[in-house]
């Protein structure tokens, strides 16, 4: 099942929310309470939808999105007036009050939007070189204190200097650990 990331200032907004996409069956939903723990997330666990409102409590939803991965949508919902500051193409908005047919509408088409640009981001490997190569990367970010983007040019580079497929690179840096 697809996981959304909701990102609201108040905890009513952020249940109420949740309740309409997961009532659905569409997503599930993670709340997060900063746009730094949103970053993570989003990084780890490739989320491809993020939900917030204008403002989080230490930036705004367009500062946020500068730092989201290139496959995860950011959806804003909140007052017009909110919503005409935004001058970010790529961040889509929704008017609050939003109807629970307005949201999982608009949710299933970032859902779709991020498959898509998952699939053109990332070639297919068989899932378990994904696998593979995902712990290794995560070896590397916890070790090193590097950021997804950082593990992963990390061992194309390796492989591209050693001759030796990615997979295979991966599996030396978990052998390693």
């Amino acid at each position: 099942m697809d996981q959304v990331i909701l990102a609201f200032e108040g905890n009513r907004t952020n249940e109420r929310v949740r309740d309409m996409i997961e009532m659905t069956g569409l997503a599930e939903c993670t709340i997060c309470r900063s746009a730094g723990e949103v970053k993570r997330l989003a990084y780890q666990q490739q989320v491809t939808a993020v939900i917030c409102g204008y403002k989080l409590r230490e930036e705004t939803a367009q500062e946020l999105q500068a730092d989201l991965p290139r496959s995860c949508s950011l959806l804003v919902i909140a007052t017009q007036n909110m919503l005409d500051m935004i001058d970010d193409e790529d961040i889509f908005k929704l008017a609050a009050p939003v109807s629970k047919g307005d949201l999982v509408a608009s949710v299933r088409m970032l859902l779709q939007l991020g498959r898509r640009m998952e699939r053109y981001a990332h070639p297919q490997r068989p899932q378990e070189e994904r696998g593979i190569i995902e712990r290794a990367k995560g070896v590397l970010i916890t070790r090193h204190s590097m950021t997804e983007a950082e593990a992963h040019r990390f061992l194309q580079k390796k492989s591209m200097d050693t001759g030796v497929r990615m997979v295979q690179m991966a599996h030396m840096i978990l052998d390693e650990d």
